[in-house]
């Protein structure tokens, strides 16, 4: 006779869904961190805030939210699970993706494993860990609500939307900004970066852009970046302008092109649909971005479009973003 399975009862469901937690949580503590931020004043320093961060390196790089520590005055105290605490300097911020390094007085941390967040799913599993009102080592569980979202970056002169951010109801609050989500198996596919709502919270996706951004940080400081002008985002290509994307089935449509931009005067139009730059595909709102690098700044660049079901191919000469 054929084997009966037994249907899992409630509880244990819920013990295994409570493994998986504890699991992550055991693993990937150790490598999150509750920041103390403080800035230089006549006499001294004060505390001006908190937030959390990530364990890069075990000699002491530290991932966080660039609002977190909002400006290379700052600096502040980094404290672990086991007790120990180390001063730590800026060593880099970028506000416009809202991520910043910092480097601490260590040796032997504990680094996370960085996953990749464009494998994720709706409905996944999400683990946040981090410093909520002061309270380290803090735990919250929930799903991937949604993927791709959008949030605004601003600085004084310029401001730029990050994409690709994902959405889920494991409850963020204040300081939790910089901390880790994580998936079942404790890999980092988020930085925790802003409470939206009640159940709705958000963090900037750990994917190829998010990495080249995090080593320009730790390499030089800053981020430079070339400059298009458009706003944009993924659509599927209709079936008719496949043939014309030569097979690609993805785009990113243009948005809006912005006044005086260098997709101004390229002759790019809103509903545009960009396939390719200077050859490389692009399927989406990220390839556009890990795309957008400092050599591109000033020369003449190709772009693969398809418009009106039609490729056409544009010059445009990107500008650096300024911040």
């Amino acid at each position: 006779m054929p084997e009966i399975l037994e249907t899992p009862t409630e509880t244990q469901a819920l013990d295994a869904y409570s493994q998986t937690i504890i699991s992550v949580v055991e693993a990937l503590a150790p490598s999150v961190a509750s920041l103390r931020i403080t800035t230089r004043v006549r006499g001294g320093h004060v505390p001006v805030g908190a937030g959390s961060g990530i364990v890069l390196t075990p000699d002491g790089f530290l991932l966080t939210s660039a609002h977190v520590v909002a400006d290379t005055r700052r600096r502040g105290h980094a404290s672990f699970t086991d007790g120990r605490e180390f001063s730590f300097d800026i060593v880099g911020t970028d506000p416009l993706s809202d991520l910043a390094v910092l480097r601490a007085d260590a040796r032997d941390l504990v680094p996370a494993h960085l996953g990749d967040a464009e494998r994720l799913r709706v409905g996944q599993l999400v683990v946040a860990i981090g410093n909520p009102n002061g309270f380290a080592g803090s735990v919250t569980a929930g799903v991937v609500s949604a993927l791709g979202r959008s949030l605004p970056a601003r600085t004084r002169a310029t401001s730029r939307i990050i994409d690709n951010v994902i959405q889920t109801d494991a409850a963020l609050n204040p300081g939790n900004s910089g901390g880790a989500l994580a998936t079942g198996t404790g890999d980092v596919v988020g930085v925790n970066t802003a409470v939206a709502g009640v159940g709705l919270g958000l963090a900037v996706p750990i994917n190829a852009t998010t990495r080249q951004i995090v080593g320009a940080l730790m390499t030089d400081g800053r981020v430079r970046r070339s400059w298009l002008g458009i706003a944009g985002g993924p659509r599927p290509l209709p079936p008719r302008a496949r043939a014309a994307a030569e097979g690609a089935t993805e785009a990113v449509e243009v948005v809006e092109v912005m006044r005086g931009s260098p997709a101004e005067h390229a002759g790019l139009r809103a509903e545009d649909l960009i396939v390719a730059v200077d050859g490389a595909p692009v399927a989406g709102v990220n390839d556009l971005q890990r795309l957008m690098v400092a050599d591109l700044i000033g020369r003449d660049v190709r772009l693969g479009v398809v418009r009106g079901g039609r490729r056409v191919e544009l010059t445009v000469i990107p500008a650096e973003l300024t911040s």
